[in-house]
């Protein structure tokens, strides 16, 4: 199905980290359903995408999928659809995109990580997407620090010119995790194969049809104690 807006376009939410870094602070659940304000992370960012009119989301899971699948199944009353794409092996960040191909059905759809969140204007997004006649595009914030992410490179039209992986602490522009994807790209990553969107897919599309859509919001990760705490300041204060 050819999406013409964003209201029609499937979101596909990666939930399959291990989350050894907060392994002392969570130990009974995947990474996403980290609590905060007394629901899991994953709740908040499928409430993000709501708000912007999506309601068709793809989890992709792993590690102790079936907590995710119980919370999820257990919703009722709602007009939020939850498909579950779950991996029998660890997959990547790539892998388990492609392992969702039979049940992503809009073109373009939409990748978010489920561990981090940045308030990108998602409209927006798809509007500067479908402008670009992009490829792929991902979008883009600033932070001091880009040493742990890895910085990217635009050229004057916005498109991305170069991945450069984490390297030494220095200010940025990285990669916020929300990614508008065409079809097509679902043909150049091999099936059941463990891939990673970031070092295997991505530099494939550098000067060849990805581009950057850039924000200035902060990003917030829930990778270890100190940035879950962070992440659990801003939504408490929002």
């Amino acid at each position: 199905m050819t999406a013409t807006s964003l209201q029609e376009t499937d979101a596909v939410i990666l939930c399959g980290g291990l989350g050894t870094r907060l392994a002392q602070t969570i130990k009974d659940r995947p990474k996403p359903m980290a609590e905060i304000e007394g629901r899991p992370f994953l709740d908040l960012i499928i409430d993000y995408l709501y708000v912007s009119g999506i309601r068709r989301f793809i989890l992709c899971s792993g590690y102790k999928s079936e907590f995710i699948e119980r919370y999820y199944q257990n919703e009722t009353g709602s007009d939020r659809t939850y498909i579950f794409s779950v991996e029998t092996m660890p997959l990547g960040t790539a892998g388990a995109v492609k392992n969702a191909e039979s049940r992503i059905k809009s073109d373009p759809f939409l990748v978010l990580n489920g561990d981090s969140f940045c308030n990108v204007p998602l409209n927006t997004f798809y509007n500067f997407h479908v402008e670009q006649n992009a490829v792929l595009s991902a979008a883009l914030t600033r932070i001091d620090d880009a040493g742990d992410y890895g910085s990217i490179t635009l050229n004057a039209d916005q498109e991305i010119t170069s991945f450069d992986e984490k390297s030494a602490q220095s200010a940025g522009r990285v990669n916020a995790g929300i990614y508008l994807f065409s079809k097509s790209v679902l043909n150049n990553i091999e099936a059941n194969k463990k891939l990673s969107l970031e070092y295997d897919t991505f530099p494939k599309y550098a000067k060849n049809g990805m581009y950057g859509f850039s924000v200035e919001e902060p990003l917030y990760d829930i990778g270890t104690p100190d940035r879950l705490e962070a992440a659990k300041k801003y939504f408490s204060e929002k």
